[in-house]
């Protein structure tokens, strides 16, 4: 039988998808492109990985399915010749206190083989070298590399006596049996400020745990075992396990903690034996300390036994896929939690280019995120090597270098929500630029160099900055002016401006792209503040209530308590989610549809797109307004209706964003808002901050996209590296003076960018 060349699907129509029919190529790499909102990831995501990933969980028991994720059937006539697929996005790696990128990229298992192997002296089998486990890890820290201990500023106020609240911890506040233990134990004078106190009675009051002391509790007389505030905060709370805690009783312990590396391994979370051992002069913890390159070159030098080759090939082709992929500057011992979603997701790329299997399908959501220009190469190469091993791969992209590199193009639109949905391209990424769309308007098309950029009115000085991987940094962020901020991955730009600025200059205004909610009954219209004017012209027109207008609350659906869906938990089996078939999703019960505003229900406004409800509300100026910055901010496909917890994290900071605009000229820092964001809708961001900066505000950006950097007012660039070999302050000055400087990757970015699209601007 011959093989079969493409994913067909057929009739898809998930959420705004218009009948779509289309077929993927196999074996090669497939990028989907289009305007924000086009379909892109419901074809992508919601229909071709969803409807793969389904058929994949329906091969276990219905016992298995209950631990895996849920996949409802996608709105599609028929898909043809699905791989099984592995789908790498960009949620942020988790993982717990032991999880490292050592162990989440499987690198640490090939160090730990290497030590038992060629470690001297020998300590034992791999598992000798493991935090996680008894026999490798550091008895006083169990593996953590840290203790939590006392925050003693932040549990006592030395200004205070104990009658006036002394010690912060909320159950020992006045009034409470815990602290008249001390007060009546005729020990302390309870109107002394803990300032005053001498050490002996500082030390009886917080650590000690010795003698009796008679106190009334409820009334009633006793004698007590003493216990010093410190050393009872300490049982009661960091020597129990924290999990059966309620989260408010957590984090107000946590108020009052402080993680402080273990002295006794260093940090390294190893036992003595573990740490003893060494390999070509160099210890496993220190190993793991160091940055990716500089661990690469370490082990080039390695030369070991031909039996312990395989082995230290391995090693070497696994911690130079980390540097490949532009993550040099990461160590193997940094915790997976400190990861960006960017740096999450070229993690997870790390892991699948040492797997043998083929013909799978691989499926990437904007890879290229958070790399700089100079990183983009390696990406597509990593992308391309994967496709060499036999796979399909499909990438959801904007970058117009990713989309040059594949194989095969897949533009949708034309344009988003109910505009969109339809495929307007499909070929080579060669004939792209000459298709009347969006993306292939744009290939070709780059903002020129701002030539008259505006004049700084003052400066926000930082100096002697050392933050993680700065050196020593001073740099001063003009006023009055847009300010951007670029350098490679790992350069020192968060730690730069989110720590060390922020520290020093905490008025300033962060949009970041954290979720804007984590409820799903919230929504873009309760978000922004316009649905209650919406509801009060409502009840206006109707001459009755506004509550009768809210999903949450009297004119909610009875069935499905205004939420649209009906969950139902299937126990072992996967939980189902079923449109409510009495109000037909529309979350509001009948008698409140039959109140109309200008011809609409309220389901019908909630249905309407940020751009349709624009046109909708446009004599009403407290609604229109807020519904212009969010069209402004490239929003305009949101519906107000739309759940915030659907929202990507470049959607997310763009909705806040939105809520700024028209501010009092005060400072505002962004994060890559460009995250998300199709090539024609980056001139219209950034004609949104220009508007708060001629308003008279700073705007500071930290980006790597090359439209916004050559309209900046002024650039910062960090490097000339990563980690350890950045952090030090390249340049400054205006774009086109940036152009004359040799030294950094973002000028060199730039000039190959402007010699590539010659005589455009």
């Amino acid at each position: 039988m011959a093989a079969r060349s493409a994913i067909r699907v057929t009739g898809a129509r998930e959420h705004n998808l218009a009948d779509v029919t289309v077929a993927v190529p196999k074996q090669a790499l497939t990028v989907v492109t289009g305007v924000s909102g086009s379909g892109k990831s419901s074809l992508v995501f919601d229909t071709i990985a969803a409807e793969a990933q389904r058929q994949l969980n329906e091969t276990f028991t219905a016992f298995a399915r209950n631990f895996l994720p849920s996949y409802g059937h996608p709105d599609v006539d028929l898909i043809e010749d699905l791989s099984a697929a592995i789908v790498v996005d960009q949620k942020r790696l988790v993982g717990g206190a032991r999880s490292t990128v050592g162990t989440i990229t499987d690198i640490a298992p090939v160090l730990r083989l290497l030590f038992s192997r060629a470690g001297e002296p020998h300590v034992g089998y791999a598992h000798a070298f493991s935090f996680n486990l008894p026999q490798g890890m550091c008895p006083t820290c169990e593996g953590i590399g840290e203790v939590r201990g006392v925050d003693l500023d932040a549990f006592v106020d030395r200004s205070r006596s104990l009658a006036d609240g002394a010690l912060r911890h909320p159950m020992f506040k006045p009034g409470g049996w815990m602290l008249d233990v001390y007060l009546q134990s005729g020990l302390f004078d309870p109107d002394k400020p803990l300032g005053e106190y001498g050490d002996d009675e500082l030390d009886a009051l917080l650590h000690r745990v010795e003698g009796k002391v008679s106190t009334a509790v409820n009334g009633a007389e006793m004698n007590l075992s003493y216990e010093g505030a410190v050393a009872k905060f300490r049982r009661l709370y960091l020597q129990r396990d924290t999990t059966d805690m309620s989260e408010r009783t957590r984090a107000a312990a946590e108020r009052f903690t402080t993680a402080v590396p273990c002295e006794d391994c260093g940090g390294s979370r190893l036992n003595a034996a573990a740490r003893a051992a060494r390999v070509c002069g160099y210890g496993i913890a220190e190993l793991s300390s160091l940055e990716a390159t500089r661990l690469a070159g370490a082990l080039a030098g390695f030369d070991l036994p031909p039996a312990v080759t395989p082995v230290l090939e391995a090693l070497r082709t696994r911690v130079e896929d980390l540097v490949e992929i532009g993550l040099g500057y990461i160590t193997l011992d940094r915790p997976t939690a400190t990861l960006s979603g960017g740096e999450s997701q070229r993690i997870k790329m790390v892991r699948h280019l040492a797997s043998s299997l083929t013909d799978m399908l691989y499926v990437f959501d904007e890879p290229s995120i958070g790399l700089h220009a100079r990183d983009v190469t390696r990406l597509t190469a990593l992308l391309g090597a994967l496709r060499d091993k036999g796979n399909t791969v499909l990438v959801v992209e904007h970058d117009r270098d990713v989309i040059l590199a594949a194989d095969h193009v897949i533009d949708m639109g034309p344009g988003a929500g109910a505009a969109g949905g339809h495929v307007v391209f499909e070929g080579p990424p060669s004939r792209l630029p000459s298709a009347a769309t969006p993306t292939g308007t744009h290939m070709d098309r780059h903002l020129a160099i701002k030539d008259a950029v505006r004049t700084p009115t003052g400066w926000l000085a930082v100096e002697g900055a050392t933050l993680h991987n700065l050196c020593d940094v001073d740099v001063a962020f003009p006023t009055g002016v847009l300010t951007v901020v670029t350098g490679v991955a790992g350069s020192g730009k968060s730690s730069l401006v989110h720590g060390e600025l922020l520290r020093r200059h905490p008025d300033a205004l962060v949009v970041d792209q954290s979720p804007v909610s984590t409820n799903r009954r919230s929504n873009t219209a309760t978000y922004t503040g316009i649905l209650d004017p919406i509801r009060k012209a409502f009840a206006t027109a109707n001459g009755v209530s506004p509550s009768l207008f809210s999903a949450n609350s009297e004119g909610a659906c009875e069935e499905c308590q205004g939420l649209g869906v009906i969950y139902t938990d299937l126990a072992f089996m996967d939980p189902m989610t079923a449109t409510c078939e009495l109000c037909r999703g529309r979350r509001f019960a009948d008698d409140v549809l039959v109140h109309t505003l200008d011809g609409a229900t309220i389901a019908d406004v909630l249905e309407m797109t940020c751009a349709e409800a624009l046109g909708f509300f446009a004599g009403r100026r407290s609604v229109a307004r807020t519904l212009q910055a969010l069209v402004d901010v490239g929003v305009d496909s949101l519906t107000l209706g739309q759940p915030l917890t659907t929202l990507s994290g470049g959607e997310a900071q763009r909705v806040k964003l939105a809520m700024e605009l028209g501010g009092d000229g005060r400072t505002t820092v962004l994060d890559e808002p460009t995250t998300g964001l199709h090539m024609a809708d980056i001139e219209r961001l950034l004609g949104v901050l220009d508007r708060l900066v001629d308003a008279g505000g700073t705007v500071i950006v930290i980006a790597h996209d090359l439209d916004v950097i050559r309209r900046a007012d002024w650039i910062i660039d960090l490097g000339p590296e990563g980690g350890s070999a950045g952090g030090r302050v390249v340049f400054t000055g205006t774009p086109a003076a940036l152009l004359e400087c040799q030294e950094s990757h973002t000028a060199d970015a730039v000039r190959r960018d402007a010699r590539a699209t010659a005589g455009v601007g």
